[in-house]
């Protein structure tokens, strides 16, 4: 069996299905935050968005979780625990499904990222160098949650970890790029905040006037792009008049 084969096989082990509360169910894939178990959820999510299971209310993607809940009156704890069961044992293609990969516009230092020469003093490099670093991968959403649209993001280079500050700030404001020890991450509105501020980006990733008001979702990627000032200026325009269309990829 191959490498892959055998990891596949070890999350399908360890794949647990709790009761949480009267009209929820927590199914638990193992007890570590890897890509490998994030995307067997991100299957198991598409899956059941295909099946349109009868009762199902809402899936909410955690690190190494699925919470589900349900409608009793529709599907009882029984039968929607078996339909479950029955459901994480499909034998899913996880390396075949797409991610989706949303380009975040970035505008990297002066007041818009008053934190970067502290997180390039501390990395021991340039500016233009935490730059180029922070923007040379794809993030992995493990989940979303402390804020509307906020990500937990996966994948921050260990390069430029950067400490939180020792007193964190009073107001940070919505679209603010920043890190926090290992994560990277976007202030989805404005808030108290202890994260380093590298930068920011003039999309909003929550937006309650939209018909969808979370831009992503848990199993998405996130890549940032740097801009100068006249494109941000350019793009907070377009985001206001509501004419702006995040860039996004899928990718196999």
């Amino acid at each position: 069996m191959s490498q892959k084969g055998e990891l596949a096989g070890k999350i399908m082990q360890n794949i647990r299905i709790l009761t949480a509360g009267d009209s929820s169910l927590l199914i638990e894939f193992g007890n570590e935050i890897s890509p490998e178990i994030n995307r067997r959820i991100a299957a198991v999510v598409e899956l059941m968005r295909e099946q349109h299971i009868e009762g199902v209310v809402d899936v909410i993607p955690a690190f190494c979780s699925l919470l589900v809940n349900y409608d009793p009156r529709v599907a009882g704890y029984e039968k929607m625990k078996k339909r479950l069961e029955s459901l994480v044992r499909v034998d899913i293609k996880v390396g075949q499904v797409k991610r989706k990969i949303f380009e975040i516009p970035v505008l990297y230092g002066g007041e818009y990222g008053p934190d970067l020469a502290s997180i390039a003093e501390h990395a021991g490099i340039s500016q233009d160098e935490v730059i180029a670093i922070h923007s040379s991968r794809d993030y992995l959403i493990y989940m979303l949650g402390f804020l509307p649209g906020f990500c937990y993001l996966g994948g921050l280079d260990e390069r430029i970890h950067t400490p939180r500050l020792s007193n964190p700030r009073l107001r940070i404001r919505a679209g603010s790029v920043g890190i926090g020890g290992s994560q990277t991450g976007i202030y989805p509105l404005d808030s108290p905040g202890g994260w380093q501020l590298m930068g920011m980006t003039p999309v909003k990733t929550y937006d309650p006037e939209r018909e969808i008001p979370i831009l992503v979702e848990a199993g998405n990627y996130i890549r940032f792009v740097p801009i100068d000032e006249e494109q941000y200026k350019q793009i907070q325009a377009q985001v206001e008049d509501g004419s702006y269309q995040c860039v996004t990829h899928e990718e196999v």
